[in-house]
């Protein structure tokens, strides 16, 4: 490719709306042009970038045996209603209608349509395993779509499912699955980590998330630096305290805090350390008729030690709270009797149910609310104050220098970008769709399932995050939109010059590398400061001068000064390079 033949359309400033640092290169590099919120053309140069990486998925997908197929954009909704989903996700999933009055979605994923194609042929065991895979548009109606690619609602996603005969064979396909997904994140030349995960809407009881490590991530990723243990914040346990809880030394005292309704001033108030304070939390559940109407509410009290933050995945999981939600304010005052910020366990008005975090469990003279404005209560100790606690449960997010739940070390936490997932949904689909087969033992069998999703569109985004500078974009050179640019200075009022970059161009062309030669004509500072921020990771700059000597000049994008390198030697130089 020529820069003259190519598109190229960089900007000196990023859009106003470009809150993260890949919208704004991308950008201004001329990747992606804005269309409407959320949705954006992919340019050339941006095309380049996510045709690559679909190329290294494509390839390790087939080499671990799944096969590709296409699924429609466009799908009916009888499907979803089959499994529920189409009344159970929200507007993030676009519904509209043909000129008929049917009912269609368009797709987010993909779950009901595959489960509908191989019911209709898979007949045998004999038949199994199979995992069929697709790269396609998706779209998701967020309520806030930003950050360019990384939270966009169209986008292209690979999306694979597998098929076996039982649960031993599905567990097998699904870390088949693992195994590949680490190969083509290997190939990218990202830093990830492949951590635990919570499932949540997708269902099944086995996953993992695929996190590109960046400090712009939206994600916290868990990790032990002296293990193997990675998790999701969502999944990270935190561990039941060694050890038994201390003895009561204090008296229970009803003690003026006015104005104070934060664990934290009261702890500065009283000159106390945070953790002996237990913050209050209060979350109902309802009970509804067939009409969907609330017949019953069941207000929960949940107690968690005042320096620690309460996990929504870890609470949804407790016995009865699968479908919490946050107690109103009149719930509020018909239980406690007051406001909240001086909420807590002590002298309720009408009784609640009681859930207690792991930590406070263990705690011996601790504050809590006294439920009256501007009191807490100190001194307070279970068995002595308060019955021991029925409930006690793991309802908090892990703070660094917790325990590892491998006991091999202590936790540590970074962020991070979620770029692949994988999950193994058992028969949560094929039952909800009678989606059968006949075993050896000739009665029909639910399929099992799994589900293996990579951001395509998002996947360049996360690599930007990682890997940039005040210049502009760094590529890894798996993905970069060109591997090598060519710069020929003033090749118009040069002609070696000219030839020397035309002859280096036709054979890195031969050698098979994906070069460009910049054949603008434009001034050494304007086309480098293109590249720079483009990020192609190698430049070659062919100048007069450098000629007359023998030498071309060579940078890579992460060096801070070109080096000289010997013109005649140029193509074997950059072989060993790319490693080719």
């Amino acid at each position: 490719m020529k820069a003259s033949q190519f598109f190229i359309s960089t900007l000196k400033e990023a859009p106003a709306d470009a809150e993260v640092v890949s919208h704004q290169l991308m950008t201004r590099a001329g990747l992606i042009k804005k269309l409407g919120a959320g949705i954006y053309n992919y340019m050339p140069m941006g095309l380049r970038v996510i045709r690559k990486v679909e190329a290294i998925v494509r390839e390790e997908m087939n080499r671990a045996g799944a096969i590709e197929m296409s699924m429609p954009v466009i799908q009916p909704a009888e499907l979803w209603q089959e499994t529920g989903r189409f009344e159970a996700m929200g507007p993030e999933m676009l519904r509209i209608k043909d000129r008929h009055g049917r009912d269609f979605v368009i797709q987010p994923t993909s779950e009901e349509v595959i489960t509908d194609v191989m019911r209709q042929d898979i007949r045998s065991y004999k038949q199994l395993p199979k995992n069929l895979y697709q790269i396609q548009t998706k779209f998701r109606d967020e309520r806030r779509p930003r950050f360019g690619l990384m939270r966009g609602r169209e986008f292209i996603m690979k999306d694979a499912y597998s098929f076996d005969r039982d649960q031993a064979a599905a567990k097998a396909s699904y870390q088949n699955m693992a195994q590949a997904y680490r190969r083509i994140f290997d190939r990218f030349g990202l830093t990830y980590r492949a951590v635990a995960a919570d499932s949540g809407a997708i269902g099944g009881d086995l996953s993992e998330e695929f996190q590109v490590i960046a400090a712009t991530g939206e994600d916290a990723i868990v990790y032990c630096p002296t293990s193997d243990y990675a998790a999701n914040m969502e999944k990270a346990e935190a561990l039941a305290p060694a050890g038994p809880r201390q003895s009561a030394s204090q008296a229970m005292a009803k003690t003026p805090t006015p104005g104070k309704a934060t664990c934290a001033e009261v702890a500065e108030l009283l000159g106390i350390a945070l953790d002996t304070t237990v913050k209050s939390l209060v979350l109902a559940t309802d009970q509804t008729n067939e009409a969907g109407e609330v017949i019953k509410t069941q207000v929960w009290l949940l107690l968690l030690r005042g320096d620690h933050s309460m996990n929504e995945v870890k609470v949804g999981k407790v016995p009865g709270l699968a479908s919490f939600r946050f107690a109103s304010l009149a719930e509020i005052d018909e239980h406690f009797g007051c406001e909240p910020g001086y909420l807590g366990p002590l002298k309720l008005k009408k009784p609640v149910k009681l859930v207690v975090d792991r930590e406070v469990a263990v705690l011996a003279d601790w504050i809590c609310g006294a439920n009256e404005a501007d009191f807490h209560i100190t001194g307070v100790n279970w068995g002595r104050d308060l019955p021991e606690p029925d409930l006690i449960a793991d309802i908090r997010n892990v703070v660094a220098g917790d325990p590892s739940p491998d006991g091999k070390g202590v936790l540590a936490i970074e962020r991070g970008i979620e770029v692949g997932h994988v999950f193994y949904l058992g028969t949560k689909y094929s039952q909800a769709m009678n989606a059968t087969f006949l075993g050896e033992n000739g009665k029909p069998q639910f399929l099992e399932m799994g589900c293996y999703g990579i951001g395509i569109t998002r996947l360049p985004a996360a690599a930007i995050e990682q890997n940039h500078d005040e210049r502009g974009i760094i590529w890894p050179d798996a993905i970069a939109p060109f591997t090598v640019v060519l710069c020929p200075i003033s090749p118009d009022r040069f002609p070696d010059v000219q030839a020397a970059a035309d002859k280096l161009y036709k054979e890195l062309l031969a050698a098979g590398v994906d070069v460009i030669l910049d054949d603008r004509n434009e001034r050494p500072g304007a086309m480098f400061a293109d590249w720079e921020l483009i990020g192609v990771p190698h430049r070659v700059t062919i100048g007069d001068r450098g000629l007359k000597e023998g030498q071309l000049e060579y940078q890579h994008r992460r060096d801070t000064a070109a080096s000289k390198i010997d013109a005649a030697g140029a193509l074997d130089f950059l072989k060993e390079k790319l490693a080719l």
